[in-house]
């Protein structure tokens, strides 16, 4: 069956741009009813996942329930006609839950204006095609702040699974309070709380052990895999239900050991702008007050939705053979967070555990978040009433079950096996976000962005002997780089017995820019005052180009190192004049001299 997601022949579209922008036009004429049944399989089991995750993500936000519900209806409906990928559905997710936490403040006017401004940021980053800034976001960055988000969603739930009230959201504090108050534990919650645990890790071992049932099995053990997959697929679902149920029970007989979710405002919220200012007690806090308390949320929060949701969609176009457009993908989110936020939602990006299920299911196309979407509409029309039974330490199961996977231990090993300097971003970005979430991600991508620059500014240098020096640069050259190769040069060449002529060896070289033209003509001078000659070998057609337009005095190139130890390189030659004939150095250079 052919994936929505990837190019598809057949019927030509009049308008190949619009078909661009809205992707449903790709898989819409095409639709039929085999798909239709597959959609609404996927997007009911969906559905059944995101209602008890979403009233779940809204405790980690620190907003009131009902907005974890806001914020997963319009991103299923706006996916369904901008995105790419099949298999993705957008919505609240553990990390930005987190994230929301840190730069909303558990006020819900600063969730939405953050989810307004993210969604115009993500847009233009699509507009202007500037997906390329995620690669930016090294993989032990993403590691370390995904493993630390574990470990302190965990931990933020661990207070609802014990029943304590009054603890702080702050990493440290809240560990220290829970540990000093532990003896407070309400009985009821811990053990709803840790069988709920139990429950969703058991259903969820049995899913992994499940063996497929082949079609020419006796319809009973069709039937019966059917249900075992179904209940392991919306495990999170029967547990709420379940533990909902308890709680009722407990309330008819007339006694309560349970900490329930309490009312929850029943029906749609209103579709409007969001608010750009916010009443306070001493006047009005202004929109750019607003968006300088946000501060580097502006662009944590649109960065890490987008590659979450860019990173979930490669993996599962790649899995399931299709391919998806990144910008494209950046227009969607944009889309989803700028009308999301008409309707009280707070950032959402791709959830990995809800496309999981949603690719397991059979989904055909992105029609399955209408269905979704659909689903939680209606739970916000006529079940609000029923979520007051819903105890919290099964919503704490919930989460913990959720983000407990994104812990990986592994990579700590892995990454002082495969780059020993690959673990002090990652250190750093994991140690940090413990203190805030802020400080480690941006620390992270600093002290990436340092190495990057450090093995830009030293390349490596191989340097062989013969009857000329050879040095071998192991990468382009770009301006931080010239200075540390004349010190290797003239270091080796002067300490050379006999001296000899040097060699430079191009072949790694497909770039330089002006400053290296420069830093190679001082070079050449330096050498020729010690009696030496410079001459280049294997050079790329665009460095060649540079070097021949930069007019360098005494300029010599051999197409190959062979062929420059067969001549046993230049002579030196010229007076030691300047290497440009002009008293201006940048006037015999081209207006596209910078490659």
């Amino acid at each position: 069956m052919a994936a929505p997601g990837g190019r598809q022949g057949g019927q030509s579209c009049p308008w190949p741009g619009l078909r661009t922008r809205l992707p449903v036009l790709r898989w819409l004429p095409r639709y039929s009813l085999a798909w239709l049944q597959l959609d609404l399989v996927a997007g009911l089991t969906v559905g059944l996942t995101v209602v008890p995750q979403a009233l779940a993500y809204a405790e980690v936000a620190g907003l009131p329930l009902q907005y974890g519900l806001y914020s997963s209806f319009m991103g299923c409906f706006v996916y369904c006609f901008l995105g790419t990928a099949k298999d993705v559905t957008l919505g609240p997710t553990a990390i930005m839950s987190l994230l929301v936490s840190s730069y909303a403040f558990h006020e819900p006017v600063y969730a939405i204006l953050l989810a307004f401004l993210a969604g115009c940021i993500q847009l233009a980053m699509g507009l202007l095609h500037l997906g390329f800034l995620l690669d930016f976001i090294s993989s032990p960055v993403i590691k370390g702040f995904t493993s630390a988000a574990s470990i302190t969603i965990s931990f933020n739930q661990v207070k609802n699974i014990l029943g304590l009230q009054g603890i702080p959201r702050q990493f440290f504090l809240q560990v220290y309070e829970t540990l000093r108050r532990i003896g407070e534990t309400r009985a009821g919650d811990a053990v709803l709380g840790l069988a709920c645990l139990a429950a969703l890790a058991g259903l969820r071992v049995m899913k992994s052990r499940l063996p497929r049932a082949a079609p020419a099995e006796p319809l009973a053990v069709r039937v019966s895999y059917l249900i075992v997959w179904t209940s392991a697929t919306a495990c999170n679902a029967l547990v709420v239900l379940f533990a909902g149920l308890v709680a009722y029970s407990f309330q008819v007989m007339g006694s309560q050991p349970l900490t329930l979710t309490g009312s929850i405002p029943q029906g749609l919220p209103a579709f409007r702008l969001p608010r750009f200012s916010m009443g306070a007690p001493n006047g009005t806090v202004p929109f750019w007050s607003m968006a300088e308390d946000m501060g580097v949320g502006l662009a944590v929060v649109p960065l890490m939705g987008l590659l979450e949701t860019v990173a979930i969609a490669k993996a599962f176009a790649s899995q399931n053979d299709y391919r998806i457009d990144p910008n494209q993908e950046l227009l969607a989110m944009g889309f989803a967070n700028i009308l999301g936020s008409f309707v009280s939602s707070y950032p959402i990006t791709g959830s990995f555990g809800r496309t999981a299920v949603n690719a397991q299911s059979g989904v055909c196309t992105p029609a399955g978040g209408l269905v979704t979407g659909t689903l939680v509409l209606l739970s916000l029309a006529y079940l609000t009433s029923l979520f007051y039974y819903i105890p919290k330490a099964a919503l704490a199961a919930v989460i913990i079950s959720a983000v407990v996977p994104m812990f990986d231990a592994g990579i700590f090993r892995t990454l002082w096996r495969v780059k020993r300097l690959d673990l002090v971003p990652l250190c750093v970005t994991f140690l940090l976000c413990f203190w805030e979430v802020q400080y480690g991600i941006v620390a992270g991508v600093l002290v990436s962005g340092i190495l990057l620059l450090y093995s830009i500014a030293r390349p490596p240098i191989k340097v062989s002997e013969g009857d000329a020096l050879l040095v071998q640069p192991g990468s382009s050259l770009h301006f931080p780089a010239i200075e540390y190769l004349r010190d290797v040069v003239c270091s080796r060449a002067l300490a050379a017995s006999p001296l000899r002529s040097i060699v430079l060896d191009c072949c790694h070289i497909s770039s330089i820019d002006y400053t290296v033209v420069v830093g190679l003509a001082e070079l050449q001078q330096e050498l020729r005052k010690h009696g030496l000659s410079l001459a280049f070998c294997s050079l790329q057609d665009p460095v060649l180009q540079v070097l021949l337009s930069a007019d360098l005095e005494g300029f010599q190139h051999f197409p190959s190192w062979e062929e420059a130890e067969r001549r046993g390189g230049v002579e030196p030659g010229g007076s030691g004049a300047a290497p440009f004939a002009s008293t201006s150095e940048s006037s015999l250079l081209p207006a596209g001299l910078i490659q």
